[in-house]
């Protein structure tokens, strides 16, 4: 056996297709393209998400219209005007809002809850919910009512301080900056006055001494 002599095994070896080589080669003129049309044609071709001219699927799905925060936290809301009924001393947590149907269906997925402010709100009375409004606070409080905020999902209380509504930045500015007519200009006091000892020194005039000695001398010869 020499070099050349070994062979590849019948079928393992398969020779590669030679396109547009003449009518008698089995794949001349058209090489296996089919006639004319865009598939046909050197260079051409239709991409991947060509849909034959229909709208595509990528422009068919929203893109960046909006933005949706993943974070955020869905409250079941309750307006006090559904509370006005409730007598005076009465507890009203989530659970019993649950058993008066007064929240919406939350058998698949419950909801903390939140009280809004809408109309009056009753009085002397207990509430328990996972957040309210600074409107809801303030009725709460005038009517003699407590709202207790709780922690969601197990409801147990937080001590919270009811936040203050922030001083717009414009009004704050304003009362900072003095008023005009309230700037008084400071009097020069009494011990701020130049002293005596710090007053210029009297300028003579020139031939003031002359004149005094001329006086002595008419004063002298008088006497005599």
């Amino acid at each position: 056996m020499k070099l050349h002599d070994p062979r590849p095994n019948p079928g393992s070896h398969q020779l590669p297709r030679r396109l547009g080589r003449g009518h008698g080669s089995g794949r001349g003129k058209t090489a296996g393209r089919g006639t004319k049309g865009q598939k046909s044609r050197a260079g051409g071709g239709i991409p991947a998400w060509f849909e034959g001219g229909q709208t595509p699927l990528h422009i068919r799905t929203p893109k960046l219209h909006g933005f949706k925060n993943r974070f955020r936290v869905e409250y079941a809301p309750l307006n006090l005007a559904r509370l006005s009924d409730a007598a005076a001393g009465t507890l009203i947590t989530p659970d019993v809002l649950r058993h008066d149907q007064l929240l919406r269906d939350q058998k698949t997925r419950p909801m903390p809850v939140k009280i809004l402010g809408g109309d009056d709100a009753p009085r002397g009375v207990t509430i328990h919910a996972h957040a309210f409004t600074r409107s809801a606070l303030a009725k709460l409080a005038e009517a003699g009512s407590t709202a207790q905020l709780i922690s969601w999902p197990d409801g147990a209380p937080i001590s919270f301080e009811p936040e203050a509504k922030p001083e717009p930045k414009r009004r704050a500015k304003r009362a900072a900056k003095p008023a005009a007519d309230a700037i008084e200009e400071d009097e020069p006091a009494a011990d701020d006055a130049p002293a005596e000892d710090d007053a210029p020194p009297a300028v003579e005039a020139p031939g003031a001494e002359e004149e005094a000695e001329t006086k002595t001398a008419d004063e002298s010869e008088s006497e005599s």
